[in-house]
């Protein structure tokens, strides 16, 4: 006799936690006159960081790169390369470093595309910025990689620029360019592969429609049912046959059913890949292909769970077998764990540059993706904001936001991003009561998950 499992807490025991921070937030804010709503103009930032005179220095030095930043804008978008595939792209970015006299290693951590440089002293703190390059097939840079790109290596090189002037901090950055984002998880091939050892914290920024300081990332894994049945004459022994198109089709129902008992911000999305041959043969054979996403880790995991339950359900019910493949040939996304006090620091610098980076809880939740930097977020502390590009309405993965990837707009993106970027490593290089409060913000958010073993 089958039992019936307890619904999980997990998303209410999140809701509660965040709706008592979002208290506390607020009630800090209005302590000292501000607007009640954190990131916005009033509210409270951190204190500290580097020194101006160093801010300033390499926000200059972004500037100065405008005209190489707009070449890799440019070059990237003019030859997209899909996951894996980025070679050109790689070579590109390894060239415009090597003109500032960096050597960057091509073909570290397992994967032929990504590449690594480094600046500065190895034996002080370490803050990583990360470069993707990736594009969409068939609609190219349609998420904007490109820009991501040229945020990175400008970052980089206005760091390296004041690093290796002696006025620097101790500590090290390290340019991770990190391959394979669309569709896959390129980033957690490169921490599997050691990509993170000695790195404590990490940075990127990504192309939007608006300027977003703190935005919902889902994390994300990749499903297949496989359902087995017994061919037979559908119309002279039908009886005979056990129909592997009437699970999936069961299968997909259910689906839609558990929609009503989802979290808010759980997403499934699926497609029948195959469904039989003939309409006189009993379908032996159907494949679903599904996409599982939730706003949390934990929640991932029941989302899964409540999956494998479905498809084995279906399998019963119609007499067939049933194949469970996850993750088959790439690795789970997790959510993006965003850390508040670097948060506080790229609104800092991106307010210098005039924009006014949104705060979380001003967009829906509604509007949200999926990005493998999650798998590094729950290893290390890091933040993943948004700049923008486009106008709002512009929705990524499209045509319209393709071009907007080569606009001037993007350029402009692309400048501020290394600029803010930049200082924010800066920040944390320096300041040793801005490292301590983003490790113990790190810490009671969770700490570091063991992202292999976690939906084992």
């Amino acid at each position: 006799m089958s039992r019936s499992t307890p619904p999980s807490t997990a998303y209410l025991d999140h809701l509660v936690a965040e709706t008592a921070g979002r208290r506390e937030a607020l009630a800090g804010a209005a302590s000292v006159g501000g607007t009640g709503v954190p990131g916005r103009p009033g509210a409270a930032l951190t204190d500290g960081g580097a020194p101006a005179d160093l801010v300033a220095a390499v926000e200059r030095a972004a500037d100065r790169l405008e005209p190489e930043l707009a070449e890799i804008v440019r070059r990237l978008h003019a030859h997209p390369e899909p996951a894996f595939e980025e070679h050109r792209s790689a070579a590109t970015l390894v060239e415009v470093l090597a003109r500032h006299g960096v050597e960057a290693q091509l073909g570290v951590h397992g994967v032929p595309t990504a590449f690594r440089a480094e600046a500065g002293d190895p034996a002080g703190p370490t803050i990583a910025i990360c470069a993707e390059y990736d594009a969409l097939p068939g609609i190219g840079h349609a998420c904007g990689h490109n820009v991501i790109a040229a945020s990175g290596v400008g970052a980089f090189l206005a760091l390296h620029e004041v690093m290796t002037s002696g006025a620097a901090p101790a500590g090290r950055v390290v340019l991770l360019g990190t391959p394979a984002e669309e569709g896959h998880t390129g980033k957690e091939v490169l921490a599997r592969n050691g990509a993170l050892e000695g790195i404590d914290a990490t940075i990127m920024v990504h192309p939007y429609g608006l300027d977003v300081a703190d935005q919902v990332w889902l994390g994300r894994r990749l499903l297949t049912w496989t359902f087995t049945g017994r061919p037979a004459h559908a119309s002279a022994q039908p009886y005979m046959g056990r129909n592997a198109l009437d699970a999936a089709s069961l299968a997909y129902q259910g689906i839609g059913l558990l929609r009503q008992q989802m979290p808010p911000v759980d997403r499934v999305h699926a497609t029948i890949a195959e469904g039989g041959t003939r309409p006189s043969i009993i379908t032996e054979r159907a494949v679903v292909h599904l996409y599982a996403r939730s706003k949390y880790a934990d929640t991932l995991r029941d989302l899964s769970r409540r999956l494998d339950d479905i498809a084995h359900g279906a399998a019963r019910m119609t007499g067939t077998d049933v194949e469970i493949t996850w993750d088959d040939g790439a690795h789970p996304s997790l959510p993006v764990r965003t850390n508040r006090r670097l948060t506080d620091r790229w609104v800092s610098a991106q307010r210098r540059r005039g924009r006014d980076p949104l705060p979380a809880g001003v967009l829906s939740e509604t509007l949200a993706a999926s990005t493998d930097f999650g798998n590094f977020s729950f290893r290390i502390p890091g933040i993943h904001p948004l700049v923008q590009v486009s106008d709002p309405d512009v929705a990524l993965h499209t045509a319209e936001f393709a071009t907007a990837a080569a606009s001037p707009a993007a350029v402009s993106a692309a400048v501020d991003s290394a600029a803010g970027l930049a200082s924010t490593a800066l920040d944390y290089l320096y300041d040793a009561d801005l490292r301590a409060a983003v490790h113990t913000e790190f810490a009671e958010e969770g700490g570091a998950v063991d992202v292999p073993a976690y939906f084992d």
